[in-house]
């Protein structure tokens, strides 16, 4: 199982406001010192919000491939239904020649919805906007020169779209959240699945997870080309109680506001301490009870690939997040290997 971390850019964690040059900074620290523990991938997701710094996501790992040298670099996710096709493959594509191969997209249609109006997209086309560009990126990643013709973006005829990826054939994994639809898409297409599960139990997605492998069974694609990643809220501390300790006061305090903005009740410590159990979905603990719930959620979805944490978090300072790092890397993937 591959390893990784996930992040917003948070231009506000730990006890005060940062400024955003200072945030950023740390950012590159952080991804830098993924690299340097053994960690296999760090992505950076896509907001156009005052609290995250991410909105221009391949320029951020364009700055960390310059620090890094084995770690794969990602978006989680790119919001492709409010975004040009032809210039995220560009923008991806010379990432891939910087990072010298290393550059690796998640899409999906954004949970966060505030790309639509400020590029001019309908909500109302929420779905059909995505189908149309994810299938015009695809074109233009397999496709030197592309002919294309779709409903919102003008045609493409014997155009051919540069920079050409390092990488043969660039990848392109598909974001998910609980639409059936959007996992059949994923497994007919073959492409690798990014399942986001942040709240309740991640045993309750094995039905979705089977209608991927079904889907891309069925359009003749093998077993091991269909690929299964899981993101989830997760941190490591030395133990169990010091997690729990540094992490509840922020994460009660982020999810809350979220609530606020999507009916969500307000987070409790009871429903915490739920998440926290063997089948919740948070990731949270000593090194042992980490490294245990992986392996179990993996084995609850009939097998994981890769697995990302998303440690952005109102509480954890960026001294914090340095610890969990190097945790991960020298502690938790080697209880992995080992079992």
């Amino acid at each position: 199982m591959e390893i990784g971390i996930d992040s917003f850019a948070s231009a506000m964690y730990g006890t005060n406001e940062l400024r955003s040059v200072d945030a950023m900074e740390q950012l590159l620290d952080r991804i830098a010192f993924a690299d340097e523990v053994g960690l296999d991938v760090f992505g950076i997701g896509e907001h156009h919000k005052k609290e995250f710094l991410d909105s221009a996501t391949a320029v951020i790992l364009a700055a960390a491939a310059a620090r890094t040298k084995t770690i794969r670099l990602t978006s989680a996710v790119t919001v492709l239904s409010a975004a040009d096709p032809v210039r995220v493959y560009q923008s991806f594509a010379t990432l891939d020649l910087i990072s010298k191969g290393r550059a690796e997209l998640v899409v999906g249609r954004g949970s966060s919805v505030e790309a639509y109006p400020l590029f001019g997209f309908s909500l109302n086309d929420y779905d059909a906007l995505f189908e149309e560009k994810l299938e015009l990126l695809l074109k233009i990643r397999d496709q030197e020169v592309v002919n294309w013709k779709g409903k919102f973006r003008p045609q493409l005829v014997n155009q051919p779209v540069y920079p050409r990826a390092l990488q043969e054939k660039l990848p392109i994994w598909l974001g998910v959240g609980g639409t059936p639809e959007s996992f059949i898409r994923a497994g007919s297409l073959g492409l690798p699945l990014m399942v986001a599960v942040i709240g309740g139990e991640t045993h309750r997605f094995r039905p979705l997870v089977d209608l991927y492998r079904k889907a891309g069974a069925m359009a003749g694609f093998s077993a091991e080309q269909l690929t299964v990643g899981l993101h989830s809220p997760g941190y490591v501390a030395a133990t169990n109680e010091q997690a729990e300790a540094d992490y509840y006061p922020g994460y009660a305090e982020l999810w809350t506001k979220l609530g606020r903005e999507r009916g969500w009740p307000p987070v409790t410590r009871r429903q915490f301490e739920g998440l926290l159990s063997s089948t919740g979905v948070l990731v949270v603990g000593g090194p042992e009870r980490v490294a245990e719930k992986l392996i179990r959620h993996s084995e609850a979805l009939g097998g994981v690939d890769r697995f990302t944490f998303q440690m952005d978090n109102a509480g954890l300072t960026h001294a914090q997040l340095m610890a969990s790092i190097e945790l991960i890397g020298k502690k938790v993937i080697p209880l992995l290997k080992a079992k």
